[in-house]
């Protein structure tokens, strides 16, 4: 038997919210499930959240963002403190990951990188993320031992110097949180999305110009919006300019709770991304076919291979509104069609994506960089 190995995973933050902190809250129980000693160095925010009492959570205070990144000064020396046999950061959140390059360095220890997507920003912003992808970004995939990336299709160019220690690992789903249960019907279709500036290339404007067809189709179609943001009211506004505002519905922030109950009462979600350098992967297409939901993304999601090989939905080009409309009318019009593609996500889920399955092809990546560290 193998002996535990000491984790450290050093995200910006770790209450879950976005895609990022789910896959770090879900990979660290799952490793800790494994028996690991495992350890997140974050933001503060990690305090408003209840975390899994066999994980160590060190909270740092923030100083404000930069480009959705939490600056929390006191890092460096918490990184200087710690005792690992592996660290495991994320990007595109640039600070925790450098100074995690640099801790690893300095204690010959391996660093796994998890490239989730590329830096991108607005404003001011932009030019600092154009800067460091030309600098202080090659320092960091030139130190790191692994680089995981979960879409095989579309590898960033940033990466293509670092083939060979690249690693195909997807992205996993909790199915026992995620399952199909009888619930009261809620919508026709439910999008899931942070409704803000950093996220508009979740596709939700194409989303609403696509359910103008729909509606002409399908009269009473009803669109479940799930997120809060600073594009909240933006996209209220729109939706009524648009005609819509009886066939929309925006829930605002969705709990844990409250998510199951639309998963299970959609009659089909959809992700139509619109950038494959912003789209890491598309978590929430996963949840709702671990719920039995039959799903329509674009071919830039990182799950869009398996959906169409399974048959799960339906891939459609991004930014393709006709295509969309046409995908949802077909399936939310059809309840066997809808049936079938959800039993066919749900046999999928559980015999590709289940974060087990995951944990253990990191582990198994964790064990191999740490024997090429001492060799």
């Amino acid at each position: 038997m193998q002996s535990a190995m000491k984790i450290l995973h050093t995200p910006v933050r770790l209450y879950a919210t976005g895609g990022v902190e789910n896959y770090v809250l879900n990979l660290t129980r799952s490793l800790a499930d494994l028996g690991h000693e495992v350890s997140v160095i974050c933001s503060e925010s990690a305090r408003d959240m209840d975390c899994d009492p066999r994980i160590r959570v060190m909270p740092l205070k923030s100083w404000g963002q930069i480009a959705n990144t939490n600056i929390t000064p006191g890092l460096p020396l918490a990184l200087a403190k710690e005792n690992f046999d592996v660290m495991h950061t994320h990007l595109p959140t640039p600070w925790s990951a450098d100074w995690s390059a640099l801790a690893c360095l300095a204690k010959n220890r391996p660093l796994i990188l998890t490239y989730h997507n590329d830096i991108v920003a607005a404003g001011i912003a932009r030019h600092l993320a154009r800067l460091y992808n030309a600098t202080a970004l090659n320092l960091l995939l030139k130190k790191s031992a692994r680089i995981l990336v979960a879409r095989p299709r579309h590898v960033s160019f940033h990466l293509e110097p670092y083939m060979d220690k690249v690693e195909f690992v997807p992205i996993g789903v909790d199915t026992q949180l995620f399952y199909p249960r009888k619930a009261a019907e809620e919508c026709d279709i439910f999008f899931l999305s942070v409704l803000d500036n950093f996220h508009c290339y979740k596709g939700l404007d194409v989303l609403l110009e696509a359910m103008q067809a729909v509606r002409a189709e399908l009269p009473e179609v009803m669109l479940s919006v799930g997120g809060s943001g600073g594009l909240l009211e933006h996209y209220r506004h729109k939706a009524k300019a648009m005609g819509l505002e009886k066939n929309v519905r925006f829930e605002g922030r969705v709990s844990q709770g409250r998510l199951l109950e639309i998963y299970n009462g959609c009659k089909l979600f959809v992700l139509p991304s619109l950038s494959a350098a912003q789209e890491g992967f598309g978590i929430v297409p996963l949840e709702a076919m671990a719920c039995c939901r039959p799903v329509v993304v674009t071919d830039i999601v990182g799950v869009a291979e398996d959906v169409q090989k399974s048959g799960a939905g339906i891939v459609v080009r991004p930014g393709d509104r006709e295509a969309l409309a046409r995908a949802i009318i077909s399936i939310i019009s059809d309840g066997v069609k809808a049936d079938t593609m959800g039993q066919a996500g749900r046999h999928l889920v559980e015999e590709k994506y289940s974060w087990k399955k995951v944990a253990l092809q990191v582990e198994r990546i964790y064990r191999e960089a740490a024997e090429d560290a001492q060799n």
